[in-house]
């Protein structure tokens, strides 16, 4: 049984903010809480990737005070109220969702998703038009502050959504390939501004290779990631093992440990050999 409501979150919020309360909270401006709203984004999805309920229960309420908060600064400011926030969500919900809410019939996720889309442009046609703002983009309102490999993801996607994306995978890859091929071209050349340029064009081709097979790069990057800094921890363990520091093995003594490290994985053998083999390089 629930002991506070989402009423008593409002009071609360308000009250550390009023005359007499919690110095720090009466300090924040909406400039100084965005770093913490994307910290709480990012615990949530750790919280998720944990398995654990409570974990995920007690981040979500961090991530709501994140909301709390900055509908109280606004409200005290005059322009709006946690209630608008309420109220603007809902109806954007009911006005995209037509085939629940409405008349439209739809056949399946896709046609869910590409009504979704023009509705949106419809919605950003509207406001351009209410404001005399040029017309609206397709690509014109990512979040900025979104990590580059979702944009690229997020942006690949709305294009596919109006038919301007590749037809076969091997097509992709093809274009990976072109785009490899240019940084190599431009590391030879030893143009520094180019290299960038064109490393940037191979990293959003691998996005699209990404996004074609149904995967999310930046997810998919980091479970690369979490792979990579697993195997350093058990390259230490084999290291400390043998009474030294990372520091102090030559890149043969540390590639041999990095392979017995892979083979171990693979079920080739222990990951905790003895000392006297732990410089003999492995199959991995």
């Amino acid at each position: 049984m629930s002991t506070y409501t989402l009423q008593n979150l409002l009071d609360i919020m308000a009250k550390m903010r009023a005359e007499g309360g919690c110095p720090w909270d009466r300090e924040q401006t909406l400039e100084s809480l965005k770093q913490y709203l994307i910290e709480e984004c990012y615990e949530v999805i750790d919280a998720i990737d944990s398995g654990r309920a409570d974990k995920h229960a007690d981040e979500l309420g961090d991530l709501l005070l994140q909301v709390v908060f900055q509908a109280q600064i606004r409200s005290e400011q005059g322009l709006f109220a946690f209630e608008e926030v309420v109220d603007r969500i809902c109806e954007k919900l009911i006005r995209r969702h037509p085939h629940v809410f409405g008349n439209t019939r739809v056949s399946g996720s896709p046609e869910v998703l590409k009504n979704w889309e023009a509705i949106k442009v419809q919605e950003k046609k509207d406001a351009a038009d209410k404001h005399s703002d040029a017309p609206p983009s397709l690509v014109g309102n990512i979040p900025r502050h979104l990590p580059a490999l979702h944009k690229a993801h997020h942006l690949q996607k709305r294009l596919a959504r109006v038919g301007f994306d590749w037809n076969q995978v091997h097509d992709v890859v093809a274009k990976i390939d072109e785009e490899l091929a240019e940084v190599k071209q431009a590391l030879a050349a030893g143009d520094a501004e180019q290299i960038d340029e064109e490393l940037g064009d191979l990293l959003f081709a691998v996005v699209n290779l990404s996004r074609f097979q149904g995967l999310n790069a930046e997810e998919v990057l980091q479970r690369a990631v979490d792979k990579f800094a697993k195997r350093v921890q058990a390259v230490e363990q084999r290291v400390r093992l043998s009474g030294r520091e990372l520091a102090q093995c030559t890149l043969a003594e540390l590639d041999a440990h990095w392979n017995a490290v892979k083979a171990a994985e693979s079920g080739r053998q222990p990951a905790l050999r003895s000392l006297g083999e732990a410089g003999t390089p492995d199959a991995g």
